[in-house]
């Protein structure tokens, strides 16, 4: 499937989905989910809340409230904040799970961050490369528009050049 590569703020983006980089409890704190928090408003923290605990690896789904989407996906790709980091199998079970649930709603567009990296502590290049590997090989049935998204410079050159070695791999 195509995907993009986007530098900028998850919380102002556009589309039928956004994905919160979410630890299992589902509490939204720093980063991605304060950034969604924030410009969505306590409701959706207090919805996800109501959802949680789910799996490593799983997703719950919340309304977006006063973000510019349809649905909020929260991917759980780190243990509760504080219990542990990201792993390879969290990252991809949460990536994989995202894009199935995202599809099951039939949403035609994703917004996806960096699961389990930053905060999470999964390094990056790592992360961006199991993520990228996973959309390019899920077959959507409604899924048309897939941003990979990328807060700092530093992060979106990273993301940019995985991206680009995925894409060359395919010809």
């Amino acid at each position: 499937m195509e995907f993009t590569v986007v530098h900028g703020d998850i919380a102002r983006q556009s589309a039928d989905a956004l994905v919160n980089a979410a630890g299992t409890s589902l509490q939204m704190g720093s980063g991605v989910a304060g950034a969604l928090r924030r410009a969505g408003g306590e409701a959706v923290n207090r919805e996800a809340v109501s959802k949680g605990p789910v799996d490593l690896g799983g997703v719950a789904v919340t309304d977006a409230y006063d973000l510019d989407a349809e649905y909020v996906i929260h991917a759980a790709a780190m243990p509760h904040y504080g219990d542990g980091k990201a792993t390879v199998e969290s990252v991809r079970e949460a990536t994989r799970n995202t894009l199935r649930r995202a599809d099951e709603l039939g949403c035609e567009s994703l917004v996806i961050p960096a699961l389990g990296c930053g905060v999470a502590g999964f390094d990056l290049e790592a992360g961006a490369r199991i993520i990228l590997r996973e959309i390019d090989t899920f077959d959507p049935g409604s899924l048309e528009d897939v941003r990979f998204i990328a807060y700092g410079d530093g992060e979106y050159e990273t993301v940019s050049r995985v991206a680009a070695e995925i894409r060359q791999r395919e010809t």
